[in-house]
């Protein structure tokens, strides 16, 4: 198998594509009920965030999201396998002075169950460009 086109790779890019589109049904329906999110950063602008949970993920990627310029994700890189998959991707967010648009890099780790949800979300990320 293709370890770019594995069962995981393939839950994580319909799961990006639902958060990106705001298609909240889509991005929930992938999650376990217990999902676990770490959300990290290098840089001085945020602290880590974990969240537990599907309600308690959903709020913050929903606000996020909505931030997106929509069309501009950009996947890099896939690989993974039937539980793990590691995405990297970019896009325009208003994060910037007075809402301006940014880009992001992000490098999404993600762990399904046996059910093929998404159990575990590391999220690194940096804003490439003010």
């Amino acid at each position: 198998m293709n370890m770019q086109d594995s069962t995981a790779v393939t839950i994580a890019r319909a799961h990006i594509n639902a958060w990106s589109h705001q298609d909240w049904e889509k991005t929930r329906e992938l999650l376990a009920p217990d999902v676990h999110a770490v959300v990290t950063t290098t840089q001085p602008m945020k602290a880590p965030t974990e969240l537990t949970g599907i309600d308690a993920y959903m709020e913050p990627k929903i606000k996020a999201a909505q931030l997106i310029e929509p069309g501009s994700v950009q996947e890099i890189s896939s690989i993974g396998d039937e539980s793990n998959a590691l995405v990297l991707v970019t896009f325009r967010i208003g994060l910037g002075p007075g809402g301006t648009m940014v880009t992001m890099a992000r490098a999404i780790l993600y762990l399904l169950d046996e059910s093929k949800k998404i159990k575990e979300e590391r999220d690194e990320y940096f804003i490439l460009s003010q």
